[in-house]
């Protein structure tokens, strides 16, 4: 009724393909929970704010069990750097795209400065006032690898590359905090341009440091 040693070793590509029919549908169900419950998490941080916001709030918005919700996540907060994850990689893309036309020095901060502009109650939640310190600390480390990775392509590794890249990801993430608060209304634009006049020093003074 099994089928013999032999016939399995006979049709390997069988096997193999049987297996990847079987495997699609469940990665595309594990990916369709995934997003759920990543776009739950987005659209209720500007509602509730991070402290105020539980898993179960969180399952109830996506519609997905928290027995569910553990099979692909430890806690919310893992939750959170995952969806982070995406828009660090998603700003790595589009700088890698900005650096091949010669678009300057820290491409990244432009799609950054963007997705910013484009969801602005959403980033309020996450780095405005009334955010909690673990989404702060979160966006400001992805903040951090975007600049590390740009300034690497700039100088080799050396002290003074750590603390500018620091500098240059404290800088940014305050300077944005400021402007999805403040009630004077500034453009992209006029944000990108005045981030690039204030850090073009810093990184003039990296790229002629010898120690």
């Amino acid at each position: 009724m099994h089928g013999s040693g032999q016939e399995r070793v006979c049709c390997p590509e069988k096997e193999a393909s049987l297996t990847a029919n079987v495997s699609e549908p469940t990665d595309r169900r594990v990916q369709r929970t995934r997003y759920a419950l990543r776009d739950a998490l987005i659209s209720l941080l500007p509602e509730r704010g991070w402290d105020d916001l539980s898993v179960q709030d969180i399952c109830a918005r996506a519609n997905v069990g928290r027995s569910t919700f553990y099979m692909h996540f430890r806690s919310k907060e893992e939750l959170l750097a995952g969806g982070l994850s995406d828009l660090r990689d998603a700003l790595r893309e589009q700088a890698n795209a900005a650096r091949e036309e010669g678009r300057g020095e820290l491409p990244f901060v432009r799609g950054l400065i963007e997705h910013v502009h484009e969801q602005r109650k959403l980033f309020r939640a996450l780095i405005g006032r009334r955010s909690g310190h673990v989404v702060q600390a979160r966006f400001r480390e992805m903040v951090l690898q975007l600049a590390e990775d740009d300034l690497s392509r700039l100088v080799a590794a050396r002290w003074q590359r750590d603390a500018t890249a620091h500098y240059i990801a404290g800088a940014l993430v305050e300077l944005l905090a400021w402007w999805v608060e403040g009630r004077c209304v500034r453009s992209a634009d006029q944000i990108e341009h005045l981030f690039h006049q204030l850090t073009a020093p810093a990184i003039a003074r990296l790229k002629s440091s010898i120690d």
